[in-house]
C-alpha cells in the first residue's frame, strides 16, 4: 500500500503541495546522482497560486543515463506518493515526465545532464548545486502566431465541406486561440497555453465570444470561423504585411 503522505481529498491543499515538494527534495538529497535542483514554472519566483503544480528540475551527473534516474524515481515515486505516470515531453537534452497525485496534485519533474542543467526561462530558481548558462528561446514571432491562425482558417473550412464536423470545430477554436495569442503577445502578457488571456482588457475579449462554436451545424461552424478570422485579421499587428497578403483570399474563404 502506498504511504499517505498528502490527504486523499478531492483537491490537493497547498500543505499537500509542501508536503510533496519537501519529500521529492528528500529523494534528490539522498540520491547521489542528482548534482542541483531547482524550482521552475509559476512558484519559482513567489507566484503561482492554491492551484498551481509543481515544477521541479534536476541536473543528473555526467555519464549517468537520465533514463536510469527517472526511472527508478518514478518506481519511488509510485510506491510512495500513489503518483501515475502521465507522459514524458523530451526537450534537447531535458526528459521531463508528469505525473498526478492523490488530490489532482499535477508534479512535473525534469532531468537533464549536469552539462546542459539550467534556465530555459525566465522562472527559475536554483536550490543546490550549479547551473550553466543557457540561451533563452526565442519566443514565437507575430508571423508564425498569424501563419499557423491561417492555416487553421483554411483547415476548418475544408474540414466544414468534408464533414469533418468535430475536427473542424478542433480548427476554428484554433483560429481564435491563435488570435488570443497575437493580442497577448501585443499588450505584452504571456502567450503560451492561454496563459494571458484572462487579463486582456474586456474590450479586446468580447468580440471573440462569437468565435465560439455553438453547436455542429455547418452554419453555426462557418458563423464561428467568420468571427475567428476576423479576429485574426484584427489582431494581426506586427503580421500586417502577412495580413494584407492573404486577407482577400480569407475573405473569400469564409
Amino acid at each position: 500500500m502506498p504511504t499517505a503522505v498528502c490527504q486523499h481529498a478531492l483537491v490537493f491543499s497547498v500543505a499537500d503541495r509542501d508536503r510533496v515538494h519537501g519529500r521529492v527534495l528528500e529523494m534528490a538529497d539522498a540520491d547521489p546522482r542528482v548534482v542541483a535542483a531547482a524550482v521552475v514554472g509559476g512558484l519559482a519566483e513567489g507566484g503561482g497560486d492554491r492551484w498551481s503544480d509543481l515544477d521541479l528540475t534536476f541536473a543528473v551527473a555526467d555519464g549517468v543515463p537520465v533514463s536510469d534516474v527517472i526511472d527508478d524515481w518514478t518506481r519511488a515515486l509510485a510506491d510512495e506518493l500513489d503518483a501515475a505516470h502521465l507522459f514524458d515531453l523530451a526537450a534537447g537534452a531535458a526528459l521531463y515526465r508528469v505525473f498526478l497525485l492523490p488530490g489532482c496534485l499535477q508534479v512535473d519533474l525534469s532531468f537533464t545532464p549536469a552539462a546542459a542543467f539550467g534556465a530555459r526561462g525566465p522562472r527559475f530558481r536554483l536550490l543546490f548545486g550549479e547551473a550553466v548558462d543557457l540561451p533563452l528561446p526565442s519566443p514565437s514571432s507575430a508571423n508564425e502566431l498569424f501563419g499557423l491562425g491561417v492555416h487553421h482558417a483554411v483547415r476548418a473550412r475544408f474540414c466544414i465541406e468534408r464533414g469533418r464536423l468535430w475536427q473542424a470545430e478542433y480548427w476554428i477554436s484554433g483560429v481564435r486561440d491563435q488570435a488570443l495569442a497575437l493580442a497577448c503577445r501585443r499588450h505584452g502578457l504571456a502567450v503560451a497555453e492561454g496563459r494571458g488571456c484572462d487579463d486582456l482588457p474586456a474590450e479586446v475579449l468580447a468580440p471573440f465570444d462569437d468565435a465560439l462554436v455553438r453547436s455542429l451545424q455547418p452554419e453555426e461552424l462557418r458563423r464561428a470561423l467568420t468571427h475567428a478570422v476576423s479576429g485574426l485579421l484584427r489582431e494581426s499587428g506586427e503580421a500586417a504585411e502577412l495580413a494584407a497578403r492573404v486577407e482577400p483570399a480569407l475573405r473569400e474563404l469564409v
